[in-house]
Order: C-alpha cells, then sequence, then structure tokens
C-alpha cells in the first residue's frame, strides 16, 4: 500500500486500539465497516482482475470508519484532512539556499576576484569533505544508517504539530496521539529519504546561487583579478589552484590555464595584480569547478534519495504481521495463519491452561492463529544454556512471547536475564504474558487478593518495562477474564 493508505491504516488501528470500551466505535459500527470493506475489496479486485488481498480489505475498511468518525465529530474531520508534517519545508530550504548562495560573495570585495576566495573555497572544501564521510558511512560494514538528525526533527517533520483539537472523546484523543507517535516511527525512513534529498537540493542550490551572483554582477562590474597572503607565496598558491582547478581544465580544455609567472603577476601590491585584466579567466575556473565538484555530485546524490523516497512512499513499509492486521486478516481468509511462540520460564502448563493458552492465541492472532510452545526454562538456569538451540528467527513465527506466572515475584539475575537474552536475539520484539489463575486460586477466598494482584501486576510491568518489554495479563484457566481485542489488549513492540 502507499503512504496515503497506510497513514489511514494505522491511524484506524490506533483509534480501535484506543477505544476499548467502544466509545467511539460501537461493535457494529466496526462489523458495518469489514462487511463493506469486504465487498468493496472484492469489486476493486474484480475491476482489476485480481484476488482480493488484505491490504485492498485494509484500505477500504480504513475508509469507512474514518467516514463514520468524521460524520460524528467535527474536530477529526478536520484533523484527517490536514496534510502532515510541515508541507513548506521541503521547497522552501532549496529556495532559500539558491538566495544565501547568492549573498554569500558579497562578504569579499563585490570588484574583485579573489583568487583565494574564501567563500567559494569554503563550499568546494565542504562538500569534499561530505562527500568523504558519505563514503566512510557507506564502506564501513554493521554500521547502523540513521543519519545526523535528530528524532525531534524527523517528528515535526513527519506528523507535524503536536496539538490535537479540542472538544474530543476521551479514546478519541488517545488513539490519535498514539497514531502521531506510531506515525513518526514508522514513517522514519521516508522521512529521512525526504530530508536527505531536500538537503542535496539545498547544497547544490547553495552553490549554484553563488555561482550565478558571480557571472550576475560580472555583467555590470568590471572584476580585478589578485590574490594576497600572509603565509603563502607564488608557488605555493600555483600548486593549490593547479589541484583545485585540475577537474576542470582536464574535462574543458577550451579553459584557460596558468602558469607560475601569471599567479605572481597577480598578487595584490606587486603591481600588475592591480589590473582588471583577467577576471573572466579565473570566473569560469571557478564557476565550472563549483558545478562539476558541488552541484552535479549533489544533484546526483538528490536524485537517488529522491528514488528511495518515491519507493518508500509507494510501498509503505507496514508490517501487517501485527496481531491487528492478522486478526482482520481472518475475517476474509486471508494470508497465512498466524503462530504464537511461547518460551515459559518456570512454568509448567497442564492440559487446562495449554487450552487456555491456544484461546489467547486465537483472541490475539485470530481464530487460524497456532501455537508452538517451546520447553519450560528452569528456574535459576542459565538463559543463554537454556535457548542456546532456540532458533530466534524461525520462520513462519508471527510473535515471540514469554510466559511468566504472576505468582512469582520478578528477579533481576534471573527473569531479567531470560527476558534480556529474548529480547536482544529476537528482532520483531517479545511479548510478555502474565498468567495469573495460579496466584487467584492459591488465594481463592483470602481477603486482599484483588488488591494484592493488582500490586504484583503493577510490580510486573514495571519489571517488564524497565527490560524493554511491556506485560500483557492472561488468565490460563479462564481467557475470557481478559479479553483481547483485535490485539489491542496483547503488548507488543511495534513490527516494522
Amino acid at each position: 500500500m502507499n503512504e496515503q493508505v497506510a497513514r489511514r491504516v494505522v491511524l484506524v488501528r490506533a483509534i480501535e486500539s484506543a477505544d476499548t470500551g467502544h466509545q467511539v466505535l460501537s461493535e457494529d459500527d466496526r462489523k458495518y465497516a469489514s462487511r463493506s470493506a469486504r465487498e468493496l475489496a472484492a469489486w476493486q479486485a474484480a475491476d482489476s482482475k485480481a484476488a482480493a488481498t488484505q491490504e485492498h480489505f485494509l484500505e477500504q475498511r480504513s475508509e469507512q470508519i474514518i467516514k463514520r468518525l468524521a460524520e460524528r465529530t467535527p474536530a477529526f474531520a478536520s484533523f484527517q484532512r490536514r496534510r502532515l508534517g510541515l508541507p513548506g519545508f521541503w521547497a522552501a530550504l532549496p529556495v532559500l539556499s539558491l538566495f544565501a548562495g547568492a549573498l554569500l560573495d558579497r562578504i569579499a570585495d563585490p570588484h574583485r576576484v579573489d583568487l583565494l576566495s574564501a567563500p567559494l573555497l569554503f563550499i568546494i572544501g565542504w562538500n569534499v569533505l561530505v562527500y568523504l564521510f558519505l563514503l566512510i558511512r557507506a564502506v564501513i560494514p554493521g554500521q547502523r544508517k540513521t543519519g545526523l538528525a535528530g528524532q525531534g526533527l524527523l517528528r515535526r517533520l513527519s506528523v507535524g504539530k503536536a496539538a490535537l483539537p479540542r472538544k474530543l472523546p476521551g479514546a478519541l484523543s488517545t488513539g490519535m496521539t498514539d497514531f502521531m507517535t506510531e506515525w513518526a516511527v514508522l514513517s522514519e525512513p521516508l522521512t529521512r529519504a525526504r530530508l536527505s534529498r531536500t538537503v542535496h537540493l539545498s547544497a547544490a542550490a547553495f552553490a549554484l546561487g553563488a555561482v550565478l551572483s558571480l557571472y550576475a554582477r560580472g555583467l555590470l562590474t568590471q572584476y580585478v583579478a589578485g590574490w594576497e597572503s600572509t603565509f603563502l607565496d607564488a608557488t605555493q598558491v600555483h600548486t593549490l589552484l593547479s589541484w583545485l582547478f585540475a577537474p576542470v581544465l582536464l574535462l574543458f580544455p577550451f579553459l584557460q590555464g596558468f602558469t607560475l609567472a601569471d599567479i605572481e603577476s597577480l598578487r595584490f601590491g606587486a603591481g600588475a595584480g592591480t589590473s582588471s585584466a583577467g577576471g573572466e579567466r579565473w570566473v569560469h575556473l571557478y564557476g565550472a569547478t563549483i558545478l562539476l565538484l558541488v552541484v552535479l555530485p549533489r544533484l546526483i546524490l538528490a536524485t537517488l534519495a529522491g528514488w528511495r523516497a518515491r519507493r518508500l512512499a509507494r510501498r509503505f513499509p507496514l508490517e501487517l504481521e501485527h496481531p491487528y492486521f492478522r486478526r482482520l486478516a481472518d475475517s476474509i481468509g486471508a494470508g497465512t495463519a498466524a503462530v504464537l511462540r511461547v518460551l515459559p520460564y518456570s512454568f509448567t502448563l497442564d492440559e487446562a491452561r495449554d487450552r487456555g493458552l491456544w484461546t489467547v492465541a486465537a483472541m490475539a492472532l485470530g481464530a487460524q492463529a497456532r501455537v508452538l510452545l517451546r520447553p519450560s526454562v528452569p528456574y535459576g538456569e542459565e538463559p543463554k544454556e537454556a535457548l542456546g538451540d532456540t532458533p530466534f528467527d524461525e520462520a513462519g513465527v508471527t510473535v515471540t512471547a514469554a510466559l511468566f506466572s504472576l505468582a512469582a515475584t520478578p528477579e533481576k539475575e534471573n527473569h531479567g536475564a531470560f527476558l534480556d537474552v529474548l529480547v536482544k536475539n529476537s528482532k520483531r520484539g517479545v511479548a510478555v504474558l502474565l498468567d495469573e489463575s495460579s496466584m487467584t486460586e492459591r488465594g481463592a477466598g483470602q481477603a486482599g487478593l484483588d488488591a494484592r494482584v493488582l500490586e504484583r501486576i503493577a510490580l510486573w510491568r514495571q519489571f517488564c518495562s524497565f527490560h524493554g518489554t511491556a506485560a500483557t495479563v492472561v488468565n490460563l484457566v479462564d481467557p475470557d477474564k481478559h479479553p483481547i481485542e483485535l490485539g489491542a489488549g496483547l503488548a507488543l513492540p511495534e513490527l516494522r
């Protein structure tokens, strides 16, 4: 799906996940949207003479729900119509850079061409350093290509202002806030590609502005060519300029070269250096060098970044293995059965709890979901040794979940070490299932049981958060006690 469709799908997912009490979207609203989407997706597929896909279904369903929410809540309608991010930024920065480059050489004497022009040498030198930096980043293996932009800037470019319209229902407001957070993360590769394209275009525009200004003022002003330096003599300046202008003199033989005698004669204060002759030669040399070493490479880099951005915008990398999408895919019979891989820690499941685990998987991942139950890791055993033969990137696994008993008190050196190994080796992250059935059975009829259960849940959730995961409370003996709807109740890292 493309960027616009993915944005609507993520928005609907965030709203439905936040609206667990059906305050904004009733069960009938969701069922109607799914039924309508199935029919529309089938018609859409028939028009293209192809089978209905999960993407078609999600696109139509998100449109149906957004339309209904917009009819009921005018503030939401205005929000979903606005363009996210800073749309004017992408065009404004290159334009401003062009004008800034045109003003740059005003720093120097506007009536002379300095052979050692600091602004022009800075433009060339800075861009050469940038190319060197990009080359080093490209060839260093294993380096994470994240760029230099901060998360705050990327978020602003992705979603724009964080403020929401007033007078929104609580669940809707929460869902929209969650959407902006999720979209900033999901669209980060696309935003980085667009930012890279804009930065390269701006650099090219800045250099081009300096060249155009140099030629424009040369039409109305007689340049005086020369140079001066406290530390460099004519031989050193000749060597420096020979290296600097070598590429353009090689590629463009019609450009006029220079000799050491020419350099010596152009030194300011040496008499001949005050002559107005020869200014045109140095304007052409600097202009051609900047076009060759700055403008052309930057335009090539901008083209590559733009191609990457267009590719990401056409095929937005939205992971459809998320439980929410899995559950919806089941409703149209799309996709394959999801697999919940469970790794218990000091927890042996009896027959009743095994059945309950399958029910939890069906609630979280759809009716076709299967459970892949691994042997329990004994308490106190070294996790790396106990999990040594476990293929963490096992093909076909949708979600990996660690299973703990709520009756146990979390311990950093045992439960924490187990979670750390899982989180480190599982690319898609790890869910945590906390089974309360043993604790509630043992304390049945005791005073204050509910308070102790809530206290233990809070302790485990804080513990899991510290170890980079999130906990979901389940009751494997009575799974319906903690229903998991559309994946909203199963705390998972964002799948990308």
